[in-house]
């Protein structure tokens, strides 16, 4: 699946990965591949992603927003 993550300075991440792990405001969750749609917020922590190619990656964020649909992954965080 496609993900891409936006800060208002730049972009952080664009590629395909296996999974990725959020800090959502409810509590931390994890997308695989076909998962259904969704749009959480997200609050401060750690983003993790695992690449297709094996390479795992992690970003911190103070907060933002996701969006999955269509097995692409948009998150707008601050």
């Amino acid at each position: 699946m496609l993900v891409e993550i936006i800060t208002p300075d730049a972009k952080l991440f664009e590629g395909e990965v296996n999974s990725i792990k959020l800090p959502g405001t409810n509590g931390g969750f994890e997308i695989l591949n076909n998962h259904a749609p969704i749009m959480s917020t997200l609050t401060a922590g750690k983003i993790s992603i695992a690449s297709d190619n094996g390479q795992k990656e992690s970003f911190e964020i103070q907060g933002g927003v996701i969006e999955m649909q269509n097995n692409k992954i948009i998150v707008l965080a601050d």
